[in-house]
């Protein structure tokens, strides 16, 4: 199982890292992301990002990741969970994936199998900003303060206008 040290670790080692499936559409992304002045221009890229991220070579592991993203939402979570699963033998190396269904296990309380999911994510598409916070949102329950500012630190390099990681380093 992942400790929130293997993730810090992870996290820590991200601009030294390259995503597991290299995309110079994503790299352009992040580049214009880093560099955007306004929060309306960082939103359309970051829409963008989440599109690139969602995408598969295969429509049909595309597809399945959508119908869990939908299950989520309305709540269906046995289902999400199968599909997830299912999703993630197939191609485990599908970094959304991975952070779909650690945002299920968050949603379910499962903290353990969360952080493993986000490790997983992380160790894949290191500049996952979204898996970042989840993995803060964990840290506010165990009141490792140092470790939220690092990581909320950490996930503005990658995203300059993540309103949740400023709420936070001003709470922290």
């Amino acid at each position: 199982m992942a400790t929130p040290v293997d993730i810090l670790s992870l996290i820590a080692a991200r601009r030294e890292r390259r995503p597991a499936r290299v995309s110079g559409v994503l790299d352009a992304l992040f580049s214009r992301l880093a560099a955007a002045r306004h929060p309306r221009d960082a939103t359309r890229i970051e829409e963008r990002i989440w599109e690139a991220w969602m995408g598969h070579p295969h429509r049909a592991a595309a597809q399945a990741l959508e119908l869990a993203t939908r299950d989520i939402a309305a709540r269906r979570y046995d289902i999400a969970e199968t599909r997830l699963t299912m999703l993630l033998r197939h191609d485990p190396g599908y970094a959304e994936a991975w952070h779909k269904r650690a945002t299920l296990y968050y949603l379910l309380g499962r903290d353990d199998e969360c952080l493993e999911d986000i490790r997983r994510t992380l160790a894949l598409e290191p500049r996952h900003f979204a898996a970042i916070l989840h993995f803060v949102e964990i840290l506010l329950a165990s009141g490792a303060r140092a470790d939220v500012r690092y990581a909320c630190f950490a996930a503005l390099t990658l995203h300059p206008h993540l309103r949740r990681a400023r709420e936070l380093l001003d709470m922290h």
